[in-house]
């Protein structure tokens, strides 16, 4: 099938066509000419988008990678056949680079400081993969090709002075995600019953929120109060954050459904 009347049919925007097209042309020159190619990092819902064009298109040696297994943005990368592909993402030759901010003991900064102070080099934010901030250090990925003007460039997050180093894939430290559990009942599986439990605010809020686009659901943007949700979806909120449908036990009594979600602090 043609190449823009499958794009047409996937995309939402204007904007979703041109990253399409992008997608597209970097990964099938690869295959064409049999040689790693990748785009640039992926939001979770550009992720969605880029998969449904992969499935109409072929799908064969390219996966999504982020530099850990629970990498939230990723790049899709053509891996050749004659690669081992986990050990050539791992490798110094991988697209994705990891770079280490050390940090003095009498600074503290978090995510918001180094992401503004990353981007604050000149760098576009799809260069940028995740970013992990622990007590004295910062992790973060980017771009194999912007790590040596990082390293050369990047010297101070604010006011703060930091110490840059290229470490290896392997040397990432992801900090726990810390979580709270919220043990309820629902009338319903619907979204809005669902963010009414887990954000604590009214239904009637719930679907303000969801029927004004502040509402994504598996990173895709939903507009229904009443769509239902499933186990393991994850829910975001614009101003609210994002949290997990990690159990959906059945039943009570009562004839309501008892859940367990987890928050993201």
């Amino acid at each position: 099938m043609d190449k823009q009347i499958i794009i047409a049919s996937i995309a939402e925007t204007s904007e979703d066509q041109m990253l399409l097209a992008k997608i597209h042309d970097k990964i099938t020159a690869g295959q064409r000419r049999n040689i790693p190619a990748n785009t640039s990092f992926l939001t979770g819902r550009e992720q969605i988008l880029a998969q449904r064009l992969l499935d109409r298109i072929s799908p064969e040696g390219v996966s999504f990678f982020g530099g850990t297994d629970s990498a939230e943005r990723k790049v899709c990368v053509y891996v050749p056949e004659y690669y081992e592909a986990r050990d050539y993402l791992y490798s110094p030759e991988s697209p994705v680079a990891a770079l280490r901010a050390s940090i003095s003991s009498y600074d503290t900064l978090n995510h918001r400081d180094f992401l503004g102070g990353i981007l604050g080099q000149g760098i576009k934010r799809e260069i940028l993969g995740d970013i992990f901030v622990s007590e004295d250090h910062c992790d973060f990925l980017v771009l194999r090709e912007m790590a040596p003007y990082l390293l050369q460039h990047l010297t101070n997050v604010g006011r703060a002075r930091i110490q840059l180093s290229e470490i290896a894939l392997s040397e990432l430290e992801v900090p726990q995600q810390r979580v709270k559990v919220i043990r309820d009942t629902v009338a319903s599986l619907r979204l809005d019953s669902i963010m009414a439990s887990g954000f604590q605010m009214g239904r009637s809020k719930a679907q303000g929120l969801i029927s004004a686009g502040k509402t994504e659901l598996n990173h895709l943007l939903v507009t229904k109060a009443d769509k239902e949700v499933s186990e393991g979806d994850v829910i975001s909120a614009r101003g609210l954050g994002k949290m997990r449908v990690a159990e959906i036990l059945g039943l009570t009594k009562k004839g309501r459904t008892a859940i367990v979600l987890e928050r993201y602090l």
